[in-house]
């Protein structure tokens, strides 16, 4: 594995470490393994939270929840958060957290109860347990909408029991749709539309279907397809990196969509872009927490927790992993 240090991070703070866009079914794209976040800071927790009327959610009222009767579990002293405080972020993004060690089932709804959430939209919203990329079943909730992404401009609060609290904007909506049978990618900002040319992953490397969220992104990452046991296939910088999933897809410069952008499929299973511009103009417009669907592709859906394909659960499969269930957020 090798990643390229010269050219620094950009916001997100997710520690990226890149290896190479790769050719397995399990690990499309850009073959990376990101990290979860940043540590909590020690703020001293309100000592009591707002509260507001229930809310209907496709059948079930959500309730803002009383202040917790239990007492607050030990494992939140060690969480991580994926956001740092005041940082603004796309759409997309949920609330992610993660512990050094699995939850186990009977404290979940502890846990739950103790991570506080507020939002100046009053959304109603649920924790679910998420079985992220690399890490045991238990050891990452993340926090959603029920409804199709966060309202622009909406202030979110986040308080982890009594060891922190973190403070988030939701930005500008930005949707990148790609499809992988046109080879065109649409891109939706603030009711302003572009159409770009795409290629995407080539028969047997299909890039992943579903709905993806921006992890990070990098100006150059080297990819090597030796670290991923690919001989010799390819090696080499490819510029405005766009990250998607912890397996690896990524939206990147390609020298190959030149020619073949608009017409055919022919990488590993990233979305390739050409070098004329087009990567980074669309690099350049893009934060972290946007949202880029893909579809037509013959691949499965990505995971929920593979990078924050948390999208890709209806309402009822999300609170189906959830341990104290809807809530509202005034």
């Amino acid at each position: 594995m090798h990643l390229d240090r010269s050219a620094g991070r950009t916001a997100g703070r997710l520690g990226a470490a890149v290896t190479a866009c790769v050719a397995l079914l399990s690990a499309v794209g850009c073959s990376t393994d990101a990290g979860t976040g940043v540590r909590v800071a020690d703020d001293a927790p309100r000592t009591h939270d707002s509260t507001a009327a229930p809310a209907q959610t496709h059948g079930r009222t959500a309730h803002a929840r009383p202040a917790p009767s239990t007492p607050e579990p030990a494992v939140l002293a060690r969480a991580t958060v994926n956001m740092s405080d005041g940082q603004t972020v796309g759409v997309g993004m949920p609330i992610s957290v993660t512990f050094p060690q699995p939850v186990p089932l009977a404290d979940r709804k502890a846990v739950e109860d103790w991570l506080r959430v507020r939002t100046s939209s009053g959304a109603t919203g649920a924790w679910s347990w998420v079985k992220g990329h690399n890490l045991w079943d238990g050891q990452r909730v993340d926090f959603r909408p029920s409804t199709t992404y966060w309202a622009p401009g909406t202030e979110i609060t986040l308080r982890l029991g009594s060891h922190g609290v973190r403070h988030f904007t939701i930005g500008r909506s930005l949707v990148a749709t790609v499809d992988a049978e046109t080879h065109q990618m649409t891109v939706v900002t603030g009711g302003r539309t572009q159409r770009i040319p795409v290629t995407t992953g080539a028969p047997g490397t299909d890039t992943w279907n579903g709905t993806m969220v921006v992890m990070d992104k990098q100006p150059k990452v080297l990819m090597d397809s030796r670290t991923v046991g690919l001989g010799d296939e390819y090696r080499g910088d490819y510029y405005w990196a766009v990250h998607l999933t912890t397996s690896g897809t990524y939206v990147h410069q390609n020298p190959r969509a030149d020619t073949e952008a608009g017409h055919r499929n022919v990488t590993h299973g990233c979305v390739g872009l050409a070098t004329d511009g087009t990567a980074k103009r669309f690099y350049d417009q893009v934060r972290i927490g946007d949202v880029v669907k893909v579809v037509g592709a013959k691949k499965d859906r990505v995971a929920a927790g593979n990078g924050y394909g948390d999208w890709n659960l209806t309402w009822k499969q999300w609170l189906a992993h959830s341990a104290a269930g809807a809530t509202t957020t005034a």
